[in-house]
């Protein structure tokens, strides 16, 4: 894991957003229900150029839960991510996991929250050996943070609104939502602000 972004030698960081199973009530519970993981069904990210700020490319990929593989209402409602959908377009964790980690190209990877712990969940939850390691990870919210904006209260696709880009899509749709941090960093390094 890494600190800051001036460690970094890739020429491009990836900013990633997760959706995962949840219930009515999960979040206050933090999980901890009978039954209740966070088992991703989304995983979306966009790819950043770090000498211009330009995005290169995006990744959208729909993860079939295996233990919890019905989604819940709640999660149907927040994420617009049908059972239907889920199962005609879905790939297994460890797939899209491998595609994740193809899309960042061993670039740091980096998201508004600690999404990298769900993804490490996930492997412990479905016993998977032998993975490529998880590159290292920035978070963003103390990025945020210390270039003023106050991260308490906020979800990823909050970011861009609170910086004047409307948002564009489906909230609490990964790839969206992570479009959204995209727009609220560009705007501050227009502003002035250093990556690092």
């Amino acid at each position: 894991m890494i600190r800051s972004i001036d460690s970094m030698t890739a020429p491009h960081l990836t900013i990633f957003d997760l959706e995962f199973t949840a219930w009515e009530g999960s979040l206050a519970r933090q999980w901890l229900g009978p039954g209740e993981f966070k088992e991703v069904v989304q995983i979306g990210a966009v790819r950043l150029n770090l000498q211009n700020q330009a995005l290169e490319d995006s990744f959208d990929c729909l993860v079939r839960p295996r233990v919890n593989s019905v989604l819940s209402d709640y999660v149907e409602n927040l994420t617009g991510i049908s059972n239907g959908r889920l199962a005609k377009d879905g790939v297994d964790f460890e797939i899209a996991y491998r595609r994740f980690l193809d899309f960042a190209r061993g670039g740091t990877i980096a998201a508004f929250g600690h999404d990298e712990w769900v993804l490490e969940e996930n492997i412990r939850l479905y016993g998977l050996k032998g993975l490529p390691p998880m590159p290292d990870f920035l978070e963003l919210r103390q990025w945020f943070s210390q270039r003023g904006v106050d991260p308490r209260g906020l979800h990823s696709c909050d970011i861009g609104p609170r910086l004047g880009v409307p948002f564009e899509g489906q909230k609490h749709d990964a790839l969206c939502d992570a479009r959204s941090i995209a727009a609220g960093m560009a705007v501050l390094l227009k502003r002035g602000s250093n990556l690092f």
